[in-house]
């Protein structure tokens, strides 16, 4: 590498801009933007260091946020590098050392935990490790997303498979069986109760459950099971009835899980809303989902969310060298700006080849949508925590020039598919977010099919006749999601049921439709309101509107398809006896089939896919 240091000669007022990118070359590196103080407020990589850096100076186009970090630009100090990679690689170790303001910063300098299965000859071990102590024989399995997972794992380790996890000293020195095995956590390998041979059967199992093979784990037993009852040996067959109905529970818990070896992956989502970034990552080693870790990176510059993953990801494996395992495979909700720098310096530090992927089928698809939906829903909790509510309280009270910060909002929204099956929604929040024991959902009938005016009149009649009686509580804010003509519906209820002090606000999209653009309608008055897209009160507004709308929809949905839940097997087509058989031998009856999943259903040996959906949807009567 080599330092342009002459062509970052000025700052503070004196910095000629102009000058500097005139100069500045177009070969790939590193750039340092310092404030007025000589301290780091940025540090970014790049391909061609002229192009980037300039598009930080261009006449028009940047967002507020770039603005304000080009406003405090007094000094540019850039490197060049040989290759994008070299650039990836320096500008991970600057971020981790400089900590800039501007760049996402990831504060997670922890050491993930391991399961450790030792090396005993007769009688191994499984315990628990931090990465930091992988050291000695055996085998690692892991990383776990936190100790927790880890524990929660040799526990179910004990209670499936009775493995001891004592230390050597206190495995030696025992003329009893302690209490591990008195509670069945433990076959008591210490005083002889099991042989070594049948010890390290129940380990190969506990490897083969490790590995992500639980599927063909339960085939075996149960042919074990079947085995031993066929032999009148009724208690053995229990106990491996009782392994069986474990290992179907942890898989139960496990949102989504693969028939083999899946491979070491994580998956990586992000969620971008109002002003707020969730990065969820996902743990699937061996196949099997072991957990996840949330993120809520501050971001001071606006990034498209490749930009945004590429940051964070880089800064999760290549500033966390020590303690961070770098897997087979990533999976991204989001291509990423460069990838492949990032490949490349991905192989470089794993020393094999990485593969990273942003569209993928079967199950990593499932773990995607997982990632996908947990980085959205958690975000979405985010945003409603206590004090970030009451923030974005007050600011709705400046917005809207209201007296006092309101303790309670009640929003409006209908749902309908061409008129057919017609719902309409009320949410609630108050100053510790929502109030769900006090939502609503009204099934409209008795209108004409469309009629949206007409729904929403009768929603906000049912609800606030009920005021008269002593019934409910008066919001100090109904949002109506809609323009003038549903306000002057809200306007025209209130009146006519002699309902005061509410404050009515309609929430019309605005022209181009898009989130952060929307036109707030005052009732009453009808004066219109615009806010801007980091506005904290119109975030909060728009949560509280999308919840509606979530609302709404599910109820919608809940109407259209409600039909009696039941099936027969009998009446299934393609279902024949031996089919049956299978099912009910896998779940041990109906009540069990109605309660699996479509994933579960095709675990069945025997059970296609296409035959699983046929089933899955005949018990849910899905049409």
């Amino acid at each position: 590498m080599q330092n342009e240091s002459n062509s970052t000669s000025a700052q503070s007022s004196d910095f000629d801009i102009s000058t500097f990118l005139k100069n500045l070359t177009g070969r790939p590196g590193v750039y340092r933007m310092l404030d007025d103080a000589g301290n780091v407020l940025y540090v970014g990589k790049a391909s061609n260091l002229k192009n980037r850096v300039s598009s930080y100076f261009r006449g028009s186009g940047l967002s507020v946020k770039n603005q304000a970090l080009v406003n405090r630009i007094r000094r540019i100090e850039v490197t060049i590098t040989a290759s994008d990679t070299e650039a990836l690689l320096l500008e991970q170790n600057l971020i981790k050392t400089l900590h800039p303001p501007y760049n996402i910063l990831l504060r997670d300098d922890k050491s993930y935990p391991y399961i450790h299965l030792s090396e005993h000859s007769d009688y191994p071990t499984l315990t628990y490790r931090r990465a930091r102590s992988r050291k000695g024989k055996g085998r690692f399995f892991g990383p776990y997303p936190s100790s927790g997972a880890v524990r929660e794992s040799l526990n179910w380790m004990q209670k499936i498979f009775q493995i001891r996890q004592c230390e050597e000293s206190f495995f030696r020195n025992r003329s009893r069986p302690c209490l591990q095995y008195q509670i069945k956590r433990c076959s008591a390998p210490c005083v002889g109760l099991i042989s070594p041979e049948d010890y390290m059967e129940s380990v190969r199992r506990a490897v083969m459950f490790l590995e992500g093979k639980s599927p063909e784990l339960i085939q075996e037993l149960i042919r074990e099971m079947e085995r031993a009852a066929e032999s009148l040996e009724f208690e053995k067959a229990a106990q491996y009835r009782d392994q069986i109905n474990h290992l179907r529970h942890v898989q139960e818990q496990q949102s989504v899980e693969v028939d083999g070896d899946g491979g070491n992956v994580d998956v990586w989502a992000v969620h971008q809303e109002q002003d707020a970034v969730s990065v969820q990552l996902i743990f699937v080693r061996g196949g099997r989902v072991l957990g996840s870790k949330s993120y809520f990176p501050k971001v001071s510059l606006d990034m498209a969310p490749g930009e945004l993953l590429q940051a964070f990801t880089c800064q999760y494996y290549l500033g966390e060298r020590e303690s961070t395992e770098v897997p087979d495979e990533l999976i991204l909700s989001h291509e990423l700006a460069d990838p492949e720098a990032v490949t490349s310096a991905l192989e470089q530090l794993k020393g094999r080849k990485v593969r990273i992927a942003t569209r993928v089928r079967s199950e990593r698809a499932q773990w995607l949508k997982l990632a996908q939906a947990n980085a959205e829903h958690l975000l979405r909790s985010h945003l409603a925590s206590q004090e970030n509510i009451f923030q974005r309280l007050v600011a709705v009270r400046d917005a809207l020039s209201l007296e006092a910060v309101p303790q309670r909002i009640e929003c409006f929204d209908i749902s309908h598919s061409s008129g057919e099956a017609t719902v309409a929604s009320c949410v609630v929040f108050g100053e510790n977010g929502p109030i769900k024991s006090d939502y609503r959902r009204f099934n409209i009938s008795g209108i004409t099919p469309g009629d949206d005016y007409a729904a929403m009149e009768q929603a906000l009649v049912r609800r606030y006749s009920k005021l008269k009686t002593g019934e409910g509580k008066l919001p100090d804010i109904l949002l109506i999601d809609g323009g003038k003509g549903q306000v002057g519906v809200a306007d025209r209820v209130l009146e006519e049921l002699q309902v005061a002090g509410v404050q009515i606000v309609g929430v019309a999209k605005g022209v181009t439709r898009k989130p952060g653009y929307e036109t707030l309608i005052l009732g009453g008055s009808h004066h219109m309101i615009n806010l801007g897209p980091d506005s904290p009160a119109l975030h909060l507004i728009q949560q509280v509107r999308d919840e509606a709308h979530r609302f709404a929809i599910t109820g919608h949905r809940q109407r259209r398809h409600k039909k009696r839940v039941g099936s027969s097997l009998e009446d299934i087509p393609g279902i024949g006896p031996k089919r049956r058989r299978e099912l009910l031998n896998y779940f041990g009856g109906m009540q069990e089939i109605r309660k699996a999943s479509l994933d579960e259903i095709a675990k069945v040996p025997g059970i296609s896919r296409t035959i699983a959906e046929t089933i899955y949807a005949a018990v849910h009567h899905e049409s």
